[in-house]
């Protein structure tokens, strides 16, 4: 697997799509010649064909790759996910930490869905490790977040409100706002 493909060198591309045709390898120091059968994964975020037109990537070693194209849209595209990515990591961190973290409170769920994750799935994994090693109970709060102030894209125009089907209780929605508020003014009360 070859995370982040566009950062590799334009001498490192040349020498991989050796390896590619070629089937060959010689090991750093080495005079021998390896045969090798391997399947490559990379990954990027960046436009490949951008990439290609600006001298930064080899059209030879783009079209080698590019068997199979996957095109994984960003996590605040993915909202449905979201979730189960946060539970994903509360347990592996929670495991890892030793700590009984065992899940995420309704609101910081709330709180995690509202933030816009410019960092992607790597900033939520962040995000969630950070809250588990701060939640001082079972369940990771608002308190225990802290994310930088972003807002979604649609989110940008101003204020909604959305009323659920079954209404509003009040208590609920101070309790949001009071939130925002605290996580708009970085936890600073």
């Amino acid at each position: 697997f070859l995370d982040e493909i566009t950062d590799v060198s334009l001498q490192t591309q040349a020498k991989l799509l050796r390896v590619l045709q070629e089937h060959e390898l010689e090991r750093l120091g080495s005079n021998r010649t390896l045969r090798v059968d391997v399947r490559i994964v990379a990954a990027t975020n960046k436009d490949l064909t951008r990439e290609i037109a600006e001298g930064r990537f080899r059209e030879d070693l783009y079209y080698r790759l590019n068997v199979m194209s996957i095109k994984i849209p960003p996590l605040r595209e993915r909202e449905g996910d979201l979730e189960l990515l946060a539970n994903f990591f509360l347990r592996k961190y929670s495991s890892d930490l030793g700590k009984k973290v065992t899940r995420i409170d309704p609101a910081a769920l709330r709180l995690l869905e509202s933030h816009s994750w410019p960092g992607n799935i790597r900033e939520l994994e962040n995000a969630v490790e950070r809250a588990i090693i701060m939640a001082e109970t079972d369940a990771i709060t608002p308190r225990d977040l802290h994310l930088p102030v972003t807002r979604k894209p649609e989110e940008d125009t101003g204020s909604v409100v959305r009323i659920p089907p079954g209404g509003i209780q009040w208590e609920e929605v101070e309790k949001d706002l009071i939130l925002q508020a605290l996580n708009m003014g970085g936890w600073v009360q």
